[in-house]
């Protein structure tokens, strides 16, 4: 298994929105000169009874309303790093009825844009770019495993770091497990100087179910074992 470089696959915007919206359990809800929090902790997420249609199509049931509307959501770290906040997601469109959090059918929402803000800078995506993506398999499952793997085997965190190149710096104080999809793990090394550094750990092939996470990480881990072994 390869050490991390810098060409380490990673999930598309599109792909990153749609983990977000699928794994979301609140999200800010602006309209009518109003900004409601929306919270659903079942499985189905507050964007689970709106629906996003296009333009161009007619949205069954939908009455004349025209309501504009902007959907916020935010990404953030499960385990403590210094800095949580992962990224953010905004979604612009009309409603086409008044947006009832409790309503017991779908309120179609025609689309507008998405725009997907990171440290890396701001991406707009297209609906049928979502529409293309696939469902991360591990975004409804990640915050837990990054937890257990951040709570429970704390002290196998750094041993990742020798997979990492180039080396990290010297004055790292800290590293955490910072996210997880089908193509990889990212740390955050933590730095005395307050600063910090993500790096991606890539899979030998991005997992298509759950549970090829296991096995995965435990793959990382055995190279970082052996790396320990080799020349510099």
């Amino acid at each position: 298994m390869r050490p991390c470089t810098i060409r380490a696959p990673r999930p598309t915007p599109a792909e990153r929105v749609l983990s977000i919206l699928t794994a979301a359990r609140s999200m800010t809800v602006v309209t009518d000169g109003l900004r409601r929090e929306a919270h659903r902790p079942d499985a189905i997420g507050p964007m689970g009874h709106i629906h996003l249609h296009d333009p161009a199509e007619d949205c069954p049931g939908a009455g004349t309303a025209r309501i504009p509307v902007r959907l916020e959501l935010t990404d953030i770290a499960p385990a403590p790093v210094r800095q949580r906040l992962r990224a953010r997601v905004t979604l612009t469109g009309l409603l086409s009825a008044p947006y009832v959090e409790e309503a017991a059918t779908s309120i179609c929402m025609e689309f507008g844009q998405a725009l997907l803000e990171d440290d890396e800078g701001r991406v707009f995506i297209g609906l049928e770019e979502i529409r293309g993506a696939e469902p991360d398999p591990l975004a409804l499952h990640e915050a837990g495993a990054l937890t257990h793997l951040a709570d429970r085997h704390a002290e196998l965190v750094p041993l990742l770091l020798r997979l990492v190149r180039p080396r990290p710096a010297r004055d790292t104080v800290r590293v955490l497990p910072l996210a997880l999809d089908r193509y990889g793990i990212t740390l955050r090394l933590e730095h005395r100087t307050g600063h910090h550094q993500d790096v991606r750990l890539p899979f030998a092939a991005p997992l298509t179910r759950i549970d090829q996470a296991g096995p995965r990480i435990r793959a990382l881990l055995a190279a970082a074992r052996r790396a320990s072994h080799l020349p510099v």
